[in-house]
Parts: C-alpha cells; structure tokens; sequence
C-alpha cells in the first residue's frame, strides 16, 4: 500500500508541475494568437493574450507581446504604455548588470536550474528592437524628437549587452574547461547545425545590432539636422550590412543639398511575418554517471522560422514598382543569440545532467520509488527553454524615395493581400510604417490608411483612435 501511495505521489507532482506556469506551452499559446492576428481579428488576439495572463504579476514576455498587438490595432498610446513597462524591466536588468555584472552572471550561470524556471529577462535582440518600435511607434506620429530619446536608449542597450556578454562567453569557456566538457553544438547528433551556420548567420556580427536600427537613428538625425550624429548611424548601419547600395548611399547624399520646399524625403518601412518559434529537441550524449559512461538525452532549443507570410521584394507607389532593401531579419538575430549561447547552454545542461544523474543512482540503490518519483519529475522539468517575443515582425525592409507633398498610393504584393494604402506627406521628413502578417496589411500612423478593396480580400486599418 505505501509503494502504491508513493508511486501516486510521484504521478500527482509531475501532473501538478506540468500544469504550472512556469512551465506554460508558451509556443502554442501564442501560435493561437498570431493565428487571430493574421487573420485580422486584433481584438481576439488581444482576448486570448489577457487569458493566457491572469496574474498580477505581468513578465517581460506580456508586455513585448501587447505592445506589438495595440500597434497593430492602431491604439499606439496603448502600445506605447505597454513597451514602457516592458523597457522599465530591460532598464532594471540593466542597472544590475552595471551594478555588478560578476553577480548577475554568477546567478545566470546557476547549474542547478532549468532555463526555463528562470524569469524572462529577452534575448539581446529582442531588447533592442523594443526601443525600435518604439522610435516607430512615435514616427508615426511625426514625433522625431522622442524617436530621438528612443534611439539613443538603443544605443546605450547595446553598449551595456557589448560588455556583459564578452564577460559571459569567456565565463562559459573557462566553466566549460574547468567541468571537462569539449562537447559543442556541431558534435549534437541528430541537432540541426546547419541553420546556425547559414551564411546569413554567421554573416552578423552579433545578435543585437541590427542594421534596420542604426540606419533609422541616421534618418532621424539627419531630419533633425544633426548631420554629425547622422553619419555614425548610416556608417554603422553599412558596416553590419556591407555592399548595399542604399546604406552608401544615404552616407553620400548627407553632403548633398537639401530637398526642395515642395518636395518631402520619405522612408517607408514594411515589416512582414512573425518573429520565429522556439522548439525543444532530444539529442543524446554520452555521460560519465558514477564511474559508467550513460547515454542519456538532453533536451536543447532550436529555432523554427514562421511561414505565415509569403516574401516579397517590391512594392508600388503611384503605380511604380520600387524594390525593398531588407536591413533586419528576426530569424537571423535568433539563430545568432542561440549560436552564441549553445556554449552556455551545453554546459548547464551537461552538468545538471550528470549531477541528477548521480544523486538519482544514489536514491534508486535505497529506494526505488523515491527514484522513480525523482526521474519522473526530472522528465518535466528538463526542457529547453521555449519562451520568445512571438508577435515582433520578422523581416524589415525599406524604400527611401522623394516625394511632393500630398497625397500618394502605396500598393502591396498581392502575395500579402494586394491592398493599397493612401498615404498623405506633409512634413519635410517621414517615415510611413506598413505591416503585413499572412494575407493582412496594417498601416500605421496618422498619415497612412489602407484603403477598403471591393475583392473579399481583408485588410486591416490602424487608423489612429
């Protein structure tokens, strides 16, 4: 009777764990509103994300996510008290970080814990293309000076990532000499190393500094006539993004004269698709456990890109074709973040492995059913961490053209809808943002309004409340 009590014991905590949040399918919840979202039902997509998060206490991933659905619903006052509490928690990650980065990394590089029972903190790109979108949120606006402020918050995140991760790789690296472990993520049988190798990847010099990002600081500087604050983001912008043509360029017409009074420097930025999901994969390892050599299969992240939204390179103004350069790719800077941090992660989880691994050997000589509950409840904590910022776009691209003030007609590939959108130019600079996810357009700002077509196709408007 007391084995059978024990073995229910056993059963009824790996239940009651599964069920925790902690341990939430954070994958499928968001998979169900990017569905609503790309079908145009915003409101519904905002419904599932307020059910998915009753508690009080809101984590990083509820903020990134709501901000990013008001933007599409247009509500950008929401959007942007959203992100403001989102960058409120990167700002708090920051100030620990400076305050004592030995510690920070000292608590991160915990063997013991699971990535996933760790609260969110966001991957290095993520926390900078909050402050991005939210430069975007206030361009849309015709708001250059409080882009400003937001682009400058960027630079300063990238600064503090710069030299906490230098510390952390060289962290991981002297762990992983000091623990034995030589295994690295091309030696993972079975893992897909390829897409962490793709030239696309490999090609970034980092996960966090996005080309999209210091190329729109230049922008706004250069509408602000800091042409001297202009240069270094267009520089650095061609630097992460070599040989495009439009990134030289804009470093060439900095010397050149302004537009004509009746003329206006437009920049059109069209984000498509989803950022990419987080999956967890098995991958067997070789483990010394007491003295024997034990197969056992540890559990690492992959990246699985979104396919929700068909690729496009043009669009149409004023019925000519204009071809799109693409500056930022969410897909990229995931893989990268994760191709950096498989170091890390092989040595956490290795060690945790085996240290379970001997206290289990230990447990199951005195007492079997006490192993059997430990094993059971060590198949659902171990896990890769599958939590990511699902709703932030996936490709960036832009056009710059010159643009007589009044009112003009963007159209978009039919691949995402084929909607047209009236966009109205009245000021010297602007910046108009388009978002297409699956077969719907969004069209973000005062300036710009999708324009209802009489096919069935949906279209969604962002007119501004």
């Amino acid at each position: 009777m007391a084995s059978r009590a024990l073995v229910v014991i056993a059963l009824s905590a790996v239940t009651l764990l599964s069920g925790c949040s902690v341990f939430r399918n954070y994958d499928s919840e968001l998979a169900q509103t990017n569905q609503q979202l790309a079908s145009g039902n915003v409101d519904a997509a905002l419904t599932l994300l307020e059910k998915n998060n009753t508690g009080t206490d809101k984590d990083l991933l509820y903020f990134f996510e709501k901000g990013e659905l008001l933007r599409a619903k247009g509500d950008f006052t929401g959007s942007q008290l959203a992100w403001g509490s989102a960058d409120q928690v990167v700002t708090q990650w920051e100030d620990s970080v400076k305050l004592d980065s030995a510690k920070y990394l000292a608590q991160f590089g915990s063997f013991l814990v699971n990535d996933k029972v760790r609260r969110y903190e966001g991957y290095d790109y993520e926390k900078v293309m909050l402050t991005t979108q939210m430069a975007l949120n206030l361009l849309a606006a015709n708001d250059f000076d409080g882009a400003r402020t937001a682009i400058k918050r960027t630079h300063e995140r990238e600064a503090v990532i710069a030299d906490l991760r230098d510390k952390e790789y060289l962290k991981s690296e002297e762990e992983a000499e000091k623990q034995g472990i030589t295994t690295q993520y091309k030696d993972l049988q079975g893992y897909p190393v390829a897409s962490l190798d793709a030239p696309e990847v490999v090609s970034l010099k980092n996960s966090y500094q996005s080309a999209f990002s210091h190329y729109l600081a230049g922008f706004v500087y250069e509408a602000l006539g800091e042409k001297d604050l202009a240069a270094p983001g267009y520089r650095k912008a061609a630097e992460l993004r070599p040989n495009t043509p439009l990134l030289e360029q804009a470093l060439v017409n900095l010397d050149k004269p302004g537009t004509k009074t009746d003329d206006s420097d437009i920049l059109i930025v069209v984000q498509s698709g989803l950022a990419p999901a987080r999956d967890s994969i098995r991958v067997p390892l070789p483990l010394p456990i007491s003295g024997n050599v034990v197969i056992t299969p540890l559990s690492f992240p992959i990246i699985k890109p979104d396919t929700s939204t068909a690729a496009f390179a043009q669009i149409g103004v004023d019925g000519q074709q204009l071809n799109l350069t693409q500056l930022n790719s969410t897909t990229a800077m995931s893989r990268r973040a994760l191709r950096d941090d498989m170091p890390g992660i092989i040595v956490r989880t290795t060690v945790r492995a085996v240290t379970r691994g001997v206290a289990q050997k230990q447990i199951n000589e005195t007492n079997p059913l006490a192993g059997l509950a430990v094993g059971l409840t060590s198949a659902v904590l171990e896990g890769a961490d599958t939590r990511t910022w699902r709703t932030l776009p996936d490709n960036t691209q832009v056009v710059r053209l010159r643009l007589k003030k009044g009112e003009h007609q963007v159209s978009l590939p039919s691949a995402v809808g084929g909607s047209v959108v009236k966009v109205t130019i009245d000021q010297r600079y602007q910046v108009i943002s388009l978002r297409a996810v699956g077969n719907q357009v969004f069209a973000g700002g005062v300036a710009a309004q999708v324009i209802p077509r009489v096919s069935p196709t949906a279209v969604a408007s962002l007119t501004q409340p």
